[in-house]
C-alpha cells in the first residue's frame, strides 16, 4: 500500500518527461554517433589496439585486458617502457559521469508538520530529483621502466573534495618468474569481481553490499571493496587463467597518515578452465582476516592513533565464479562474515561485564548473481540481485533478521562511442533496496530506490 500510495500525478508527469527526455538524449547521441570500439583510452593509445581487445563492455575486462593487467600493464614484448613511446604520449585519462537521478525513501524520519507545541517525529516518504554530476576519475597508470609499472588515481568528488584512492609502484617478474610480483602502495585489493569495474552506477545499486556490509552496532571498520593501505604478492600462469595474491595490510581501512598496531592478511586465488562451446569459465576463492582494536591509550582523554588495546579478531571468506553461457554472462558471489564479541556489541575487551546477556559474535552470509546479456558489441543488458542475512545477532535480544539487506537492480549501458581518444555510453538504471527492521520509529523494514540515467564518459 505505501509503494501504491505515493503514486500519483507528480510521478506519472515526471516519468512522461524522462521518457521524452530520454528519446532526446538517445536521438541527440545516435546523430553524433562515431564508428565503435571498447576500451580504455589511455592504453589503447599507447599500443594502437583496439578497446575491445581488452573488454567485454568497457569498464568490464575480458581475459587477454585481465592477462595485460595481471603483466604490470605490458604486452611483453619488450618495447614496454616509457623511451619507446612517443615523447608527446602521457598515459592518462579522465572520467566523469553527468547524470539525472531520482531516489526516494518510504520510512525517512522527518518532523511532523504542521509541529504542535511539543514538536514529534513521523516516518514519512521522501522522494527527490535532478540533475547531478559523479565527480572527476583522473587515472594514470602504465610503466615507469621494464617490468615497474605503476597507477595513480586521484578523484574528484561532487562536492569538490580531493581523494586519492590509488597510488603504487609494482615490481614485476621478479627472479624472472610472472609468479612472483609485488605491489606496494594503496591498491583495490586482487579479485576477478571488482568494484572499480562495476557496471552498475545508482546509490543502491552501484556497489556491492556484501563488500561493505557490518552488522548493526558492529564497530569493525572494514570494507573489502576500499582501496588498502599495504603490499601485495601475486603471481599467475601465462594466459592469467591461474592466478594467486597474497596482501599485508594496514588495520585502518586503507586511512593515509593514520597509525595502527595490528595489520590484516588477505588472500585470493582464482582458477580458470575451458568449457568446449561456451569458452573461459573461472572460479576463485578468497579469505580476509584481521583485528581491530576496542580501546586506546588516552591523553587528556583523547585517543592516541596507533595505540589500541584490547584487540579481537574478524574475518571475510568466501567463494565466486565467473561464467559464460553464449550470449550471457554471470558473476556469482558468495560470503561468510564474522566478528568477535566485543567488535560486534561495541564493548571494550577489558569491560565484559557491559556485554548484553547473551553476547555471542555476529555472523552472517551473504551473495549476489549478477547477469550480463551482451546484445551485441555495443549494448549490453544489465541485472543484478544481492542479499545479506544475518545467522546470529551479537545481541541476543535482537530480531533474528535485523539488518538483512536485499537489492534489484536492472539496466542498460549502450556504447555509441569508444575509440583510442575517447568514449561515450549511455546508462539507465533502477535499483531497489530493503532493509529489514531499521524504520527509525516503528522498526518496520527501510525501502529506498534509485532511478538513474546520464552519460559516462572518459577521454
Amino acid at each position: 500500500m505505501d509503494g501504491k500510495s505515493s503514486l500519483g500525478t507528480a510521478d506519472t508527469t515526471a516519468f512522461r518527461w524522462r521518457r521524452r527526455w530520454a528519446h532526446w538524449v538517445l536521438a541527440t547521441v545516435m546523430l553524433c554517433a562515431a564508428a565503435p570500439a571498447f576500451g580504455i583510452p589511455a592504453f589503447a593509445r599507447k599500443y594502437n589496439l583496439r578497446c575491445s581487445d581488452c573488454h567485454e563492455a568497457w569498464p568490464k575486462l575480458n581475459n587477454f585486458g585481465q592477462t595485460f593487467k595481471d603483466n604490470g600493464y605490458q604486452l611483453m614484448t619488450g618495447r614496454d617502457a616509457p623511451i619507446y613511446q612517443q615523447a608527446s604520449y602521457f598515459p592518462i585519462m579522465f572520467r566523469t559521469i553527468p547524470v539525472w537521478h531520482r531516489e526516494s525513501n518510504n520510512r525517512a524520519l522527518t518532523d511532523i508538520i504542521p509541529q504542535n507545541s511539543a514538536g514529534g517525529q513521523t516516518e514519512s516518504r521522501i522522494t527527490t530529483s535532478g540533475f547531478n554530476i559523479s565527480g572527476l576519475d583522473i587515472w594514470a597508470a602504465g610503466t615507469l621502466y621494464k617490468n615497474i609499472s605503476f597507477a595513480v588515481q586521484p578523484a574528484l568528488d561532487n562536492n569538490g573534495n580531493f581523494h586519492l584512492l590509488t597510488y603504487f609502484v609494482r615490481f614485476d617478474n621478479l627472479l624472472d618468474s610472472r609468479w612472483l610480483n609485488l605491489k606496494v602502495g594503496k591498491f583495490e585489493l586482487d579479485t576477478l569481481i571488482s568494484e572499480e569495474r562495476e557496471l552498475f552506477l545508482t546509490n543502491t545499486g552501484g556497489f556491492y553490499q556484501n563488500f561493505h556490509f557490518t552488522p548493526i552496532g558492529v564497530r569493525t571498520s572494514f570494507g573489502l571493496g576500499d582501496h588498502q593501505l599495504g603490499a601485495e604478492l601475486l603471481g599467475h600462469s601465462s594466459n592469467s587463467y591461474t592466478r594467486y595474491s597474497i596482501a599485508v595490510l594496514n588495520s585502518n581501512d586503507g586511512q593515509a597518515d593514520t597509525p595502527t598496531n595490528t595489520y590484516d592478511v588477505y588472500a585470493d586465488f582464482t582458477q580458470g578452465f575451458e568449457i568446449p562451446k561456451l569458452g573461459l569459465q573461472r572460479v576463485g576463492v578468497f579469505g580476509y582476516v584481521g583485528e581491530r582494536s576496542t580501546f586506546s591509550q588516552t591523553s587528556s582523554g583523547a585517543p592516541i592513533p596507533g595505540t589500541g588495546m584490547g584487540n579481537r579478531g574478524f574475518s571475510r571468506t568466501g567463494l565466486y565464479g565467473l561464467w559464460y553461457l553464449g550470449k550471457f554472462d554471470l558473476s556469482t558471489f558468495y560470503l561468510h562474515g564474522q566478528d568477535n564479541v566485543f567488535l560486534g556489541n561495541g564493548v571494550r575487551a577489558d569491560q565484559p561485564f557491559n556485554l548484553p546477556p547473551g553476547a555471542v559474535g555476529p555472523t552472517w552470509n551473504g551473495g549476489f548473481v549478477e547477469a550480463h546479456y551482451t546484445y551485441n558489441p555495443q549494448l549490453i543488458l544489465l541485472s543484478k540481485f544481492e542479499t545479506v542475512q544475518m545467522s546470529r545477532q551479537a545481541n541476543a535480544a535482537a530480531r533474528k533478521d535485523l539488518g538483512d539487506v536485499r537489492v534489484w537492480t536492472v539496466g542498460y549501458r549502450w556504447y555509441p562511442i569508444m575509440s583510442s581518444r575517447a568514449g561515450l555510453a549511455w546508462h539507465q538504471e533502477y535499483s531497489i533496496a530493503r532493509t529489514v527492521g531499521t524504520a527509525p520509529l516503528t522498526g518496520r523494514d527501510d525501502t529506498s530506490g534509485s532511478f538513474l540515467m546520464g552519460f559516462d564518459f572518459d577521454f
